[in-house]
């Protein structure tokens, strides 16, 4: 049977989408990303397919013949690798006893891209721009605000429970990666800004029930990435910030940067950040040297 003629199964289809879906809303994507991502997924599925394997199934052979069969070119490759590494890191963090296949592959040497931050003054009109006259408003503008102030991962934010919250001291107990717990302070402006919404909005979402989650929908129920993205994309439109450069995650690069511009230490970001190594967190420090460099040749008489 010829790859290009067999078929994917199903249970790899629904994960794929379930990969692609998670990717989208906590990493927020291009388009033409997940895309490429879905065509390289899809593709090595169909090998696999052909050959009587599937993604779950797949053995580091398996994905270095693959590569070996496809387009020597760094991009190309390092494309396809950093689709397969999410995809099977994705699913040894949902499947406790997975063997991720990509482990011991060589990764291709390419530039490190830097995370994206917005400006100080996009996020100060990101933030103002909920309407807090209305409990749905109320509820983004404390998002907004904890996602800023704290520096949490979107499935973070939106999995965060009632009990998580000690409003006395400031602080939130975060579960992350790997079932890691982590006490994150929330900081004055988004504690008042949850404490307003604690009062004024989330017992009329919750209609009457005691529901588990701090951040409720219109229906009274948790709140999905979906949904948060949805809203971060409107809010961001309404301020006049292009959507394409927009996402839950960017909020989260803009709080490590923007400490660190700030004079914060590395390994208290580290901690904030619940990264499990120094060098994940070290990246922010190329992004507050960019950041060095723009202003020094946008303000210096020589720059």
């Amino acid at each position: 049977m010829q790859e290009e003629d067999a078929s994917i199964a199903e249970a790899d289809q629904r994960s794929i989408a379930a990969f692609l879906e998670r990717v989208w809303s906590e990493d927020g994507l291009a388009d033409r990303t997940l895309e490429a991502y879905r065509q390289d997924l899809e593709g090595l599925a169909r090998w696999l397919a052909a050959r009587g394997r599937s993604l779950q199934t797949a053995r580091r052979e398996d994905l270095s013949v693959f590569h070996g069969s496809r387009s020597a070119a760094v991009r190309s490759m390092a494309r396809r690798q950093s689709a397969f590494r999410r995809y099977y890191g994705h699913l040894a963090r949902e499947q406790p006893g997975f063997e991720d296949p990509t482990l011991l592959i060589e990764r291709p040497r390419m530039p490190r891209s830097l995370p994206k931050a917005l400006a100080e003054r996009e996020i100060e009109a990101l933030l103002a721009a909920p309407d807090v006259s209305t409990p749905l408003g109320l509820r983004d503008r404390a998002m907004l605000e904890l996602m800023y102030a704290s520096g949490l991962r979107v499935s973070e934010l939106v999995e965060l429970p009632l009990a998580a919250l000690n409003a006395r001291q400031g602080v939130l107990r975060i579960t992350g990666k790997g079932g890691k717990d982590r006490l994150v302070p929330v900081g004055e402006v988004a504690l008042e800004r949850i404490e307003a919404y604690l009062v004024d909005a989330r017992p009329q979402l919750a209609k009457g029930r005691q529901p588990a989650a701090l951040f409720l929908s219109r229906r009274g129920e948790g709140m999905t990435r979906q949904m948060f993205w949805t809203l971060v994309k409107r809010h961001a439109l309404a301020v006049g910030i292009d959507a394409r450069r927009i996402s839950p995650h960017v909020l989260r690069h803009s709080f490590a940067t923007h400490l660190l511009n700030h004079g914060a230490d590395l390994r208290a970001l580290q901690l904030l950040l619940g990264h499990a190594s120094l060098s994940t967190t070290q990246i922010y420090t190329l992004v507050a040297k960019e950041g060095l460099k723009r202003l020094h040749a946008k303000h210096h008489p020589r720059g």
